[in-house]
């Protein structure tokens, strides 16, 4: 079945120009003694919208994603598609949850938007040959299913008695939606206020939202939409697949640039500080734990802050105060984790090399609070927030506070970058939860830099499996190969 609106092309066999009809992008082709005859799918009738980011780096990555793609469509047809750019398509900093943006008018006059991440490589002949086994007539909502192995708290422990039934869909693999689904999302979003307050894992909430309690279509599963390397053997089938080529980052950033701030109380010197320390406290060239009790024998730093049992924003804003203080080393970098994050520092100093400390970089796992409404976003915590100094500067001279030391610390910083315009950078290698509460295939084409929690895991047991380089050379150039695609 064609699906996509398509042009005619007649070329003489004595033409100079040499085509290869059995390209699977030519969805019909006759021939005949003295003519070939195909038709071309017209690829304006596709919109390809790239999940960009405003941080510097990940606009260059967008670009050149861009580029790619209007290079092969070039080589293909006169009729190239529409290429946008996520975070540059409105001023509002909440539209990279999507769904407030459907309301715009930018897949006008489309058959198809496909939503692709910086890293997804796309075969432009194949992907095409993949939408036209689709009626766009009908509502369609097509991706990499994954599903969740138990209920999670970063899905609101949804489908709590068989949570693998339902599907969302892999951002990395690219993701489309018809032009009649898309159509009426965008009615029912304009006519109805989305009813969650919090975004936290965007590709299920939009999965949800699609799906709208069995009213909508579930997602349909495509074999093509690939998170395999590129170079992989088994991605011949595959219209899309992920980059093996690092981006042109340069060497890790020193050790000796990051300082690290622990965050603890008194009542977990005995059960969570002894984990970091056999874990991952020897990779950090600076680090200090801060309490409200100063104990010399590991040692915490008391900040004078009383240890609240929630939210924690005193302690933050005075560790923020400390690092641009005399009394630590003058650093670039800070990361401020939790007593009970698990972390790698080495692949946070190869994903740091990406990002220009002079400029105000706030880096972490990005969640939203009433995007849909004019929110904010902001970094949460206990995946690790990472600041350049730049930006701790910026957040303390505008004069932003805490409104009580137990207000949620990653959520008052969000108001405050959100009121000062500086973007929260998204990194999906850090993780506010463990391990478990994510989908296999997820985890499998990522080299992660954090999870936290050691609720019913054995923490030092999931540091080893999962963040745990035991040759840092090895190590380092894996995660270059492998991983810095996902940065």
């Amino acid at each position: 079945m064609l699906s996509l609106q398509t042009t005619v092309v007649l070329i003489l066999s004595r033409s100079q120009k040499v085509i290869d009809c059995h390209d699977p992008f030519f969805t019909v082709c006759e021939r005949s003694p003295i003519s070939v005859l195909c038709v071309l799918p017209d690829l304006r009738e596709i919109v390809f919208v790239i999940q960009s980011q405003s941080n510097s780096f990940h606009v260059r990555q967008a670009e050149r994603r861009r580029a790619d793609l209007l290079k092969q469509a070039h080589s293909l047809t006169e009729k190239p598609p529409v290429v946008l750019l996520l975070h540059s398509l409105s001023d509002n900093e909440g539209d990279w949850s999507i769904l407030p943006l459907l309301s715009h008018s930018f897949g006008k006059n489309s058959s198809w938007i496909v939503f692709l991440e910086e890293e997804t490589n796309v075969k432009m002949n194949k992907l095409v040959q993949v939408l036209t086994k689709f009626d766009t007539n009908k509502e369609w909502f097509l991706g990499k299913p994954l599903h969740d192995e138990e209920s999670t708290i970063i899905h609101h422990y949804a489908f709590a008695e068989n949570p693998s039934i339902f599907k969302y869909p892999d951002f990395a693999a690219a993701w489309a939606v018809s032009a009649p689904l898309v159509v009426r999302l965008a009615d029912k979003v304009r006519n109805e206020p989305l009813k969650s307050d919090f975004t936290i894992d965007l590709k299920h909430e939009v999965a949800l939202y699609i799906w709208d309690n069995g009213n909508g279509p579930h997602l349909t599963a495509v074999p093509e939409l690939c998170t395999e390397p590129e170079d992989s053997p088994q991605t011949q089938h595959c219209a899309t697949t992920l980059s093996t080529e690092p981006p042109p980052c340069g060497e890790p950033v020193n050790k000796e640039d990051i300082f690290v701030a622990v965050k603890t109380c008194r009542k977990f010197h005995s059960e969570r500080v002894p984990v970091i320390k056999k874990t991952w406290e020897k990779d950090a060239f600076s680090l200090e734990y801060y309490s409200d009790h100063a104990d010399p024998s590991i040692p915490t730093i008391d900040l004078g802050v009383p240890n609240t049992e929630r939210g924690h924003c005193g302690k933050t804003f005075a560790i923020l105060q400390r690092f641009l203080s005399s009394s630590v080393p003058n650093t670039k970098w800070l990361l401020v984790v939790d007593d009970d994050t698990l972390i790698s520092l080495s692949r946070l100093q190869v994903l740091l090399s990406c990002y220009n400390p002079s400029e105000p970089v706030c880096l972490g796992e990005r969640y939203g609070y009433g995007l849909s409404q004019g929110g904010y976003s902001y970094i949460t915590g206990g995946g690790g927030m990472v600041f350049s100094r730049e930006a701790v500067v910026r957040l303390l001279n505008s004069g932003c506070k805490c409104y009580s030391n137990d207000a949620p610390d990653d959520m008052v910083l969000g108001m405050c970058l959100n009121a000062l315009g500086l973007p929260v950078t998204h990194s999906p290698l850090f993780h506010q939860a463990r391990p478990e509460d994510y989908a296999r295939d997820f985890l499998a084409h990522q080299v992660p830099i954090s999870f936290h929690k050691h609720w019913n895991i054995d923490p030092i047991a999931v540091f080893n499996k999962w963040l745990k380089d035991d040759l840092r050379a090895e190590a380092s150039d894996g995660l270059n190969k492998s991983a810095k695609t996902e940065l």
